[in-house]
């Protein structure tokens, strides 16, 4: 099982050395979109995995850098969230929380490893059009270009991803380019996750 970590990157060791070129693409493309989140919380970062055999090894490596804290089914698939003992250190940003989504059947991606990460920009929106507002007013430069970000090879994708249980609704807005992500959305995943335990 050690093997078919170490052939995917997917040991922990080898997942932390690559984390500097990753969040280096994130940082670019944050100056391409005109957004400072140098003082918004980094909340979560996130693999990609086209394999469940390989899913599930991962997840045993991780945990013995943390804990499982929450296991959801969205989409028909289980995202495993595990807190981290130690912080990821991301530029100038860090964070305990790894995300890792078991692979969505039929669906596979080209490059597997780091593949998004997730800041909070706090907004009291509860659907998607009122956050894009909240987003654009603090982002005047991001509203501007909007219509042309599809030119600039970057793709949007504004959803409202909920699991079973969860009572919190977290619109979410997501900007790929190439073979990374970046999302902004309402709330932390540890308020998320809290939502499912409310009554």
């Amino acid at each position: 099982m050690h093997s078919l970590l170490t052939t995917n990157r997917f040991v922990p060791a080898q997942m932390y050395q690559a984390v500097t070129a990753f969040i280096d693409k994130i940082s670019a493309l944050c100056d391409v979109l005109q957004l400072d989140l140098a003082p918004f919380q980094l909340d979560h970062i996130a693999m990609r995995i086209n394999d469940r055999q390989l899913a599930e090894a991962a997840r045993n490596a991780w945990l013995n850098e943390g804990m499982e804290i929450s296991s959801a089914q969205i989409n028909g698939r289980p995202i495993i969230v595990i807190e981290l003992e130690n912080p990821i250190m991301l530029g100038r940003w860090s964070t305990r929380y790894l995300e890792l989504p078991y692979p969505a059947q039929g669906k596979s991606y080209p490059r597997q490893g780091w593949e998004h990460v997730e800041f909070v920009i706090p907004s009291g929106a509860t659907n998607i059009d009122d956050f894009l507002q909240d987003i654009w007013q603090r982002f005047p430069a991001l509203e501007q270009m909007w219509p042309t970000l599809e030119q600039q090879g970057i793709t949007v994708k504004c959803s409202a991803p909920k699991g079973e249980g969860e009572r919190l609704a977290n619109p979410t807005i997501a900007f790929r380019q190439g073979d990374i992500c970046l999302k902004l959305h309402p709330h932390s995943l540890a308020q998320v996750i809290a939502s499912e335990h409310q009554i």
